[in-house]
């Protein structure tokens, strides 16, 4: 049967991909019968009520999924539609409490345009009663329209069936989170990359560049287990008692909380075997974050130095040397620990820059021959004020 998406307005490229994702973690049958990204609404093919609601049930982007009752480009066409795919359902639904909906997509309708909308579906003889607060059933009519348009383009009338998980977003918005860098990703994005890597419970996931957390905090959320490690051992460490494990435990979530460490990519002292179902990063590049790896600029070893009798490298407030790394050994080490740590069928999560910051042009997706590409996105930004926007790019064994 065909339902009605309704998303967010926000990070269009993201939206396809996260309930692809989603539909391939739950096992559901999905077709992408109609969408724009330049539109909230995405009609979809699924197999029951019960795999849409499953499938919009943890996304972030969207807002609802709706059984299709009609729809058409006018509302002589809608009511048609409607009579045509539903007149068999309308009985159902004859004596349940319920309430209807507009929502006009790039317009404003008046409530008296309301109400003359939703009284032109009075053939549908429902006698229940209208209860705007928790009512058994909602019907909602969606309008579609260009900017500055005189009518809407399209128009869709459907029953309210699932909502999706976009209210944690207020639970875990930075301006609440306890510990914190200039760098800490976005709660949002950091959420939706969780679903595109297919965080879970029974699932182990790792972040080398953890920084603050942000991406592991999400995989927590949906029942992974976490760990994770950074160069910066100041940022796994803490300050003024702050660290990674406080904000697990700010959201009740240390029971996804396996460990921290101090390492870089290339120094991981983790086993060379398959033992990881996803990976998830947001590796450093720009001005504020330089490519370090641990090492002397000159290749050679360094005299063991001593501060009050202890070696200095034992100690707690130790900087360890570092030498400059190139973003594209970077991107290639990134891909050849995914192929060597992810089990089948793991997934690769990898933020990185969409070009350069000499204006070079854009830059390559990086590849691998033991991973497939499954979707890149890009997090839009004003040109005139970022010149790199980030994208992600999702793979798996």
């Amino acid at each position: 049967m065909d339902y009605l998406v309704r998303f967010a307005q926000i990070h269009e490229s993201f939206r396809i991909p996260e309930l692809q994702a989603l539909a391939d973690l739950f096992g559901i049958d999905v077709g992408f019968a109609d969408y724009s990204q330049y539109s909230p609404h995405c009609v979809v093919r699924l197999p029951d009520q019960d795999a849409a609601r499953n499938l919009v049930s943890r996304s972030i982007l969207t807002q609802g999924i709706y059984e299709l009752w009609g729809t058409g480009s006018t509302y002589d066409e809608l009511h048609a539609d409607t009579r045509r795919r539903t007149s068999n359902l309308w009985q159902n639904y004859k004596s349940a409490p319920f309430k209807f909906e507009v929502q006009a997509f790039m317009a404003t309708r008046s409530l008296s345009e309301q109400n003359d909308l939703i009284t032109s579906f009075s053939y549908l003889g429902f006698k229940g009663p209208i209860k705007l607060r928790n009512p058994e059933q909602i019907f909602c009519v969606f309008e579609d329209w260009d900017w500055g348009g005189s009518a809407p383009k399209k128009i869709y009338f459907g029953r309210f069936v699932g909502g999706s998980s976009r209210s944690i977003l207020d639970t875990y918005t930075l301006k609440k989170r306890k510990y914190l860098s200039t760098t800490s990703m976005d709660s949002e994005l950091a959420l939706i990359t969780a679903n595109l890597t297919h965080a879970a419970p029974g699932r182990l996931f790792h972040d080398p560049f953890v920084g603050t957390g942000s991406f592991l905090v999400a995989c927590a959320h949906f029942g992974a287990c976490t760990m994770g490690s950074d160069i910066d051992g100041r940022a796994v460490r803490g300050k003024n008692g702050r660290n990674i494990f406080t904000n697990f435990g700010q959201y009740d979530l240390v029971g996804g909380y396996l460990d921290m460490f101090v390492a870089d990519l290339t120094h991981a002292p983790l086993r060379g075997s398959r033992f990881l179902d996803g990976i998830i990063c947001d590796p450093p590049y720009g001005v504020r974050e330089g490519l370090k790896v641990l090492g002397s600029r000159d290749g050679g070893s360094k005299e063991i130095k001593y501060i009050d009798g202890e070696p200095a490298h034992l100690q707690d407030h130790y900087l360890p040397p570092k030498k400059p790394y190139g973003f594209e050994a970077m991107l290639n080490d990134i891909l050849d620990f995914a192929a060597e740590t992810l089990v089948e069928n793991g997934r690769l999560s990898l933020w990185m820059p969409t070009a350069n910051d000499e204006g070079g042009g854009n830059l390559e997706i990086p590849r691998h021959a033991c991973l497939e590409m499954i979707s890149v996105c890009v997090q839009a930004f004003n040109k005139c004020n970022v010149p790199t926007p980030p994208g992600l790019s999702s793979c798996h064994r």
